[in-house]
Parts: C-alpha cells; sequence; structure tokens
C-alpha cells in the first residue's frame, strides 16, 4: 500500500503488504496453487531468468505467502523477508545458508532445544564448528570468536528462563570480527522488541507461536536486508524447499491483525502473574522480563517494550510439585507451545530440554521444579484463581515446603 512505511505498527498490522486481485475482495486472497500459467514461451523464460518479475512455482514464491512476508518486513521494519514452513525451518536456513564447512558458529548456550541441536550437533556433521557460551557475558562472546567465525546466534528472551541478551553488544562484537548476528525474536514478538534497530542482521520466528496466536497451523519467517535474503539465503530456501503453504500463510496473514492486542492484553496478565507468583512460599523464584527482580532487568528495559507474556518460575517441590502443580490445574492447559489465546504450561526438563543432559540443563537453571507459563487472553482473575488453587493443592502432596 503506498505510503505504507509512514503508518503506526496497528495500521500495518491490519492493511501492511494487501495486494487485491481484480475482484476487489476485502478480505486477502488465498491462491492455492502450485504453478502458474505463462502467456508465451518467451515470457515463461523472461520470469525464469528474473527479467519480468512475478511468481513462477510456489515453492519459489506466492501471491498470499508474498503478502505475509511484505506485512511482516513492514512489522518488523526489515527491507525484506521469506517465509518457512516453521520456526525450526527459518532457523536452520539462516544459520546454514551463511556458513561453508571449515567455518565457525558461537551462540547462546541458552536454547530451544531443537535450536541447540542445529548448533551443537547438525551444523558440525558438515564441517562447521561451533561453541556455546554465556549468552550474559560479553567477554564470553568476545573469547569464542575465531578467524573463522561467521555466526552469531541467540534467542532473547531465552527459552525457557527467559533471560535477555544485550544485542547491541554482542551485534558489535560480531561485525567487529566479520561475521553476522541472527536473532530469534520468538518471546519478545516483533511487538516488544526489534532485533534488527538494535544490529541484528537477521530475525527469526516461529510464525507458530504469537504471531498465529490461535494453535491452528505452522509457520515460520527469517527478515532482514535484502543483501541478506536475496542472496544464498534465498537460494538455500529454493532449492532444499522449506516452503509455507499458502493456506497457512492466509491463516497468519489474518492473525496478525490482532497480534498488537493480543500481545497487549497477554503481557499486562503475564505481568500480575508474575507478581502472584513471587508471593507465594511454594516458589523458590520468578523470572520474569518486566520485573525489577529479573537478573537483566536493565537490559530488559532498554531493549524491549514490555515483559512479554512468558513467565518462568521454580516450585520448591521439584518434579512432584511442578506436576501436581499440572494436574491440579483447570483453565491453564499443558502444552509444550506457546503463544496461543489459550493459557498453556509445561515443564521444560522433560519436554522441550528433554534431550539435554541432566549436567547441561542444571548449566542452564532448567531444575526439575522449573514451569514455564504462556499466558494467554482468559480473563486474569480466573487464571489468578486457577494457579492459586493448584498451589494451595501442593499442601496435600507434602512438598510444598520443600
Amino acid at each position: 500500500m503506498t505510503g505504507s512505511k509512514t503508518l503506526r505498527p496497528a495500521t500495518l498490522l491490519v492493511h501492511g503488504g494487501a495486494t487485491r486481485s481484480p475482484f476487489g475482495e476485502t478480505a486477502e486472497a488465498l491462491f492455492l496453487t502450485q504453478g502458474y500459467v505463462f502467456p508465451t514461451m518467451e515470457a515463461c523464460e523472461a520470469r525464469f531468468k528474473g527479467d519480468d518479475p512475478g511468481f513462477v512455482y510456489s515453492r519459489y514464491g506466492n501471491p498470499t505467502i508474498a503478502m505475509f512476508e511484505e506485512r511482516m518486513a513492514l512489522i518488523e521494519g526489515a527491507e525484506a523477508a521469506r517465509a518457512t514452513a516453521t520456526g525450526m525451518a527459518a532457523v536452520t536456513a539462516a544459520a546454514m545458508s551463511q556458513v561453508r564447512a571449515g567455518d565457525h558458529v558461537v551462540a547462546a548456550r541458552a536454547l530451544f532445544g531443537a535450536c541447540r541441536f542445529i548448533i551443537e550437533d547438525h551444523l558440525p556433521r558438515y564441517g562447521v564448528a561451533s561453541t556455546l557460551v554465556d549468552g550474559a557475558d560479553l567477554d564470553a562472546w568476545r573469547a569464542a570468536i575465531r578467524p573463522q567465525t561467521k555466526v552469531l546466534f541467540l534467542e532473547s528472551p531465552t527459552n525457557p528462563l527467559l533471560d535477555v541478551y544485550d544485542i547491541p553488544a554482542i551485534a558489535k562484537i560480531a561485525h567487529d570480527a566479520g561475521a553476522i548476528l541472527i536473532v530469534d525474536n520468538v518471546f519478545a514478538t516483533p511487538m516488544l522488541q526489534k532485533p534488527l534497530r538494535l544490529g541484528a542482521d537477521l530475525v527469526v520466528y516461529s510464525a507458530t507461536k504469537h504471531i498465529d496466536g490461535g494453535g491452528r497451523c505452522l509457520g515460520g519467517v527469517i527478515l532482514g536486508s535484502k543483501t541478506l535474503l536475496e542472496g544464498d539465503l534465498q537460494t538455500f530456501l529454493r532449492q532444499t524447499g522449506p516452503a509455507l503453504s499458502p493456506f497457512n500463510a492466509w491463516v497468519l496473514l489474518k492473525a496478525l491483525e490482532t497480534l498488537e492486542i493480543r500481545i497487549a492484553r497477554q503481557t499486562s496478565t503475564a505481568a500480575r502473574i508474575a507478581d502472584f507468583l513471587a508471593a507465594r512460599p511454594e516458589v523458590s523464584f520468578v523470572r520474569y522480563p518486566g520485573r525489577p527482580d529479573h537478573p537483566h532487568a536493565d537490559v530488559a528495559r532498554r531493549q524491549m517494550t514490555g515483559g512479554g507474556t512468558l513467565v518462568a518460575f521454580e516450585l520448591r517441590g521439584g518434579k512432584e510439585a511442578a506436576f501436581g502443580v499440572g494436574r491440579a490445574l483447570e483453565v491453564v492447559k499443558i502444552s509444550s507451545n506457546l503463544g496461543d489465546a489459550k493459557s498453556l504450561i509445561t515443564h521444560p526438563a522433560t519436554t522441550t530440554h528433554q534431550r539435554l543432559a541432566p549436567e547441561a540443563r542444571a548449566a542452564l537453571g532448567v531444575s526439575d521444579g522449573v514451569l514455564r507459563l504462556s499466558v494467554g487472553l482468559e480473563d486474569p482473575d480466573d487464571l489468578l484463581e486457577d494457579l492459586a488453587q493448584a498451589l494451595d493443592g501442593l499442601a496435600t502432596l507434602g512438598v510444598a515446603a520443600q
């Protein structure tokens, strides 16, 4: 839409990137097609050579997917975006497209289990060495740099304990070394943090999470400069084929219309829940980036415009207490997903981080008593009452005071 980059986020979420067919539809059109018809062989040749703009095959691009990509780019403040079938497809493509055998990657140790697999196990199979560091320790980042370092990778806030890392400082370390910084911004969402403005080169999302927000479909997206996205990354995506389906793109496109409203409501409720949990005797600690007792509160205030929709907390009774709370909850549901309209709780030690060795989980602070709560759109008082009755029930298990 003309002049859309001057519009405010709420307007871009509704109108950004929209392209209408000759029928003039109000809702964005869903183009369920694999291929495209060309009037002549000459036109087809020009399209494939890139001399004539347009679509050639939906593994490469599709009108509905293109609208989703354009809207995401406008929201993020990026020059370009490329959609993928899943969030992990976005992470894998962003990392693998930037390295070759003999290169080196440095990543924060606190990562979602699948992201850590890509960095720690998958890339080394292809001759790309990796080093994991404490993401909050800038000296550790500097010390890990080698002449072969091409990529630094982090998520902030982290999964599941919501550490917040100094993106501008880490970006400078990357750039001074001639490397790029990739940031997984899924927990903050583009509503609460803008990594590109902070110095990151690529931003990745699992659109499955807050961007969909309704637990309906899978998707991912990579954002950054045209130079990065139209180079090796675009070639990687086209040739390996992690394409987003047009239907999922349409669902995500429509979901973006309510993203700002959903995140604002969920963040407000999450802040109340964090304060409530911090006052409970059964809870040994609460991690929420919006609280002053968060270990990286100063960084969070500089980088984020809100504390986010997730709360991590540890129960004194360990796994028995964590499972007891899970069984007792009635409104909050048990699921490893997050960013949903429904409040969801998971036990990271046995789900998202179960593949890590016990000592690796311990190093991250992911104890058997840690729970990760993704706050939904329910009435805040219903959620507080549900958590209260579940915690009260621990007394009958004899674990609350441990």
